[in-house]
């Protein structure tokens, strides 16, 4: 998952008119004012790579914390709400473009015109434009952290079990892959991805990881496929799951599964990049179709292979063999090519408003500086929440809700509040809201207070074990 934003590289100001994203860097637009040629297939495989990543794995232990029956159903419902809120985003964007005399509009523009069709906001435009390429960030460097953990988590497990690692790939129904040899903690582990991850995001250029990205994204397609085919071929019976979760975790699968389906980011650069851009939505309706797809049978299936010993992803619960073992390796290296990607945005909006203030000499030092910071920065909060299913909920919770229920409904409704607005489509607007707005607070409460909850027990274990000492 990804998103898009505005930055301006050299005019000093944070939130400008142009639009970085991965799409922009691994698939630039040739010169001129034309749009790129992207067509149906184009398009719709950069759509599944924008919403398919490590919120996908997390979502057995998601459909645990809403049960059997009620979380594919919630799921279902989440994919139709947030496909929804895209379709709304474009249609908002499509409006607001000819009424400015724009090509084209990014969610945050659509955001501040949208404002400006209210007299009473319209001296406030330029907040809405922030506010949403504030959450874009937030988004972006939570995704960040829960690739400092991910990577820690399940490397840490590699490394555990490696002395023990046979070609025996049998179900192991008790425990998760059997740990043989403790190693040092796993946030020593993301201590030691660090040097490569600052040396990752010094590439000047994305276009320069475009085979690498190409070969992450091989790597983690055959990875789902033999997790597929695991799950599947090792699911217990009889089934005796709860059908309903407590209500106590359904925040947290709310987070989760918002998490995963925060794609709406990249629907207008993937539109503004279309030759016939009326043609995205059927795009957007077969892509978020497949993605509900396979977010709801992973889900579903994972959670009947391992049952209520769910891991936070669901590579976690692979067993200790070589194939499997494999298989998170490669999936590591997915994710940790992505980890440039998702870090393009946050850094092409906040670094080159400080860049724009130094001497031509000072840039480079000071660019790479920056990008230390940020990097130190998203390490050192996955550090201080290193539970990989907490991290992804409180994420979902605190930005995507907003970037993908809360504001498409808000923009709908100040974008065509001249233009006869139903009562229907205002409620079913302000409920979607509401939704969204609920799972926030809720999720988010929920999610830290589990963070406390269980830093204090590994605090009082610790205290207890150098006691017995």
């Amino acid at each position: 998952m990804m998103a898009s934003s505005d930055v301006d590289t050299r005019e000093g100001s944070l939130f400008s008119d142009q639009n970085p994203s991965e799409m922009d860097a691994l698939c630039p637009s040739p010169p001129g004012p034309t749009r790129t040629t992207a067509r149906f297939c184009q398009t719709l495989i950069h759509l599944l790579k924008g919403n398919i990543g490590t919120g996908l794995l997390g979502l057995p232990l998601a459909v645990k914390n809403a049960g059997l029956v009620l979380g594919p159903i919630s799921l279902l419902c989440m994919g139709v709400i947030a496909v929804h809120c895209m379709r709304v985003l474009v249609k908002c964007s499509h409006y607001l473009s000819i009424k400015m005399d724009r090509a084209s509009l990014t969610y945050g523009e659509a955001m501040q015109y949208g404002m400006e069709n209210v007299s009473w906001l319209r001296r406030h435009s330029q907040w809405g434009k922030q506010t949403v390429n504030v959450f874009l960030i937030i988004t972006q460097l939570g995704f960040c952290c829960v690739y400092f953990v991910f990577l820690s988590d399940n490397i840490k497990q590699v490394v555990e079990a490696a002395n023990a690692t046979t070609s025996n790939c049998h179900m192991n129904y008790t425990n998760q892959t059997q740990v043989l040899v403790p190693s040092f903690d796993s946030r020593l582990y993301m201590l030691c991805f660090l040097p490569a991850v600052i040396l990752l995001v010094f590439v000047p250029d994305l276009k320069y990881l475009a085979p690498f990205s190409l070969v992450a994204n091989l790597m983690m397609t055959l990875s789902l496929i033999l997790i597929y085919f695991y799950s599947l071929s090792n699911i217990k019976y009889p089934i005796d799951l709860p059908k309903v979760g407590r209500l106590k975790d359904y925040p947290l699968f709310f987070g989760t599964a918002i998490f995963a389906f925060e794609g709406i980011g990249v629907v207008l650069p993937l539109e503004n990049k279309m030759q016939r851009p009326q043609s995205f939505i059927p795009v957007l309706y077969v892509g978020m179709g497949i993605v509900t797809f396979l977010y709801i049978s992973l889900g579903t299936i994972g959670y009947l292979c391992f049952g209520e010993t769910i891991g936070g992803s669901i590579t976690l619960n692979l067993p200790n063999c070589w194939l499997y073992q494999v298989v998170k390796l490669l999936y590591c290296f997915g994710i940790f090519i992505t980890f440039a990607l998702q870090f393009y945005v946050p850094a092409e909006i906040l670094i080159p408003p400080v860049i724009a203030r130094v001497s031509v000499r000072w840039e480079r030092p000071v660019d790479m500086l920056l990008r230390t910071v940020l990097v130190l920065f998203t390490c050192a909060l996955a550090i201080l929440i290193p539970e990989l299913d907490l991290v992804i909920s409180l994420v979902g919770s605190v930005s995507s809700s907003f970037l993908a229920l809360i504001f498409p409904p808000i923009l709908q409704i100040i974008t065509f509040h001249t233009e006869g607005l139903s009562p229907l489509v205002t409620i079913k607007n302000a409920v979607i809201s509401l939704i969204g707005l609920i799972g926030f607070i809720t999720g988010t409460y929920i999610a830290i207070e589990q963070i406390i909850e269980r830093n204090g027990h590994k605090g009082a274990e610790a205290f207890s074990s150098f006691m017995v000492q």
